[in-house]
């Protein structure tokens, strides 16, 4: 008789690899946290999810954790010891909810998350020390770890070319939508890379960095990590104007309503059609945009090519996602894990 044969093991989902990620890095997170000045700490735990203001525990969203995850897996995949990769995720997520709070300040955002964002509660000078805080409390993670200095001088790279992409966002808004100062498609690519791939490149090489990994795996999983921020970028421009709500949790159309220059809008604009030039005398109209011209206006970049445009930008950069991996010796399971994750990010809308 056979003896029976046991099934192979079934490979994570990724929400379950992010929830393995998450617990193996909260402990260290908690404990960086709580060396902050009191009141700091609590702005940075109301940031993160874990309590209200004053302080009472809660449990909300503080976002899905995909830049520690990168951290953890992309140690992981390059054979990196495990305490390697929770130090450089602690050191990632304080970078990114310290980017946040400045982004909600100089944005104007009052909401995050479907709650208050620390600026309106806390008020703007507290959130910028708050940020600062974090900023400063990444910077000590990184230096206590074993590879420090390497590490140190990956999340530099990383956030000038983050202050960089932002300060282009913010200049982006101020220049017209057409004639020779207008925004072209490959300037907001530069940004998006900068903005959005730079500090996921980070993320996903710098657990490896710190672990000693050779610097060419170092830099190929940060080309890689950049590429899959790019595609990441594009991909939230096209759900920031045809999303559905109860899965984004903003309105649809959002983007135009705000009158903000996506890649969708832009590669319209640039397109020799007239549904571009319909679309342009739209934008420059005067006054505040009601609910027709928003919906003329989608529909109007859809007709230009601007949605076909940056689905086929994404899908460059998830190409180059995969050529990236495939060039990298991955370890153990942490490859195909590393494969799932980047997939989920950019294959949102594919």
């Amino acid at each position: 008789m056979t003896p029976p044969t046991s099934a192979a093991p079934t490979a994570p989902s990724v929400p379950q690899l992010l929830d393995r990620c998450r617990d193996v890095v909260r402990p260290a997170l908690t404990e960086a946290v709580g060396r902050l000045h009191p009141w700091l700490g609590e702005m940075a735990a109301y940031s993160f999810g874990w309590c209200e203001v004053g302080g009472a525990p809660v449990v909300a969203s503080g976002g899905k954790g995909v830049r520690q995850a990168l951290a953890v897996l992309g140690a992981e995949a390059a054979g990196a010891p495990g305490r390697s990769g929770v130090a450089a995720a602690v050191a990632v997520e304080l970078v990114h909810t310290f980017s946040l709070l400045h982004d909600d300040i100089m944005d104007g955002d009052p909401t995050r998350r479907r709650r208050a964002t620390v600026w309106k509660v806390y008020g703007t000078g507290p959130a910028v020390l708050a940020g600062d805080a974090l900023f400063a409390l990444a910077v000590e993670t990184l230096v206590q770890a074993p590879g420090g200095p390497a590490g140190v001088r990956l999340l530099s790279a990383a956030l000038a070319d983050v202050v960089s992409g932002q300060a282009d966002d913010l200049l982006f808004a101020t220049r017209p939508w057409t004639g020779p100062e207008r925004v072209r498609p490959e300037e907001y690519r530069t940004m998006a890379e900068r903005k959005t791939g730079a500090l996921l490149g980070c993320a996903l090489s710098l657990g490896a960095a710190l672990g000693g990994a050779p610097p060419a795996t170092v830099a190929a999983l940060e080309r890689v990590g950049r590429h899959a921020g790019t595609a990441f970028q594009m991909v939230d421009d096209v759900l920031g104007i045809w999303g559905d709500p109860a899965v984004t949790g903003k309105p649809v159309h959002g983007d135009l309503r705000e009158r903000k220059k996506t890649y969708p809008v832009l590669a319209a604009l640039d397109a020799p059609v007239p549904a571009a030039r319909r679309l342009a005398a739209l934008l420059e109209s005067a006054g505040a945009p009601d609910e027709a011209s928003t919906r003329r206006a989608a529909a109007l970049v859809e007709e230009a090519g601007g949605r076909t445009a940056a689905l086929a930008e994404a899908r460059r950069h998830l190409a180059a996602v995969e050529r990236g991996l495939d060039a990298v010796p991955l370890a153990g399971p942490g490859g195909g894990e590393l494969r799932a994750l980047l997939g989920f990010l950019v294959r949102r809308d594919l």
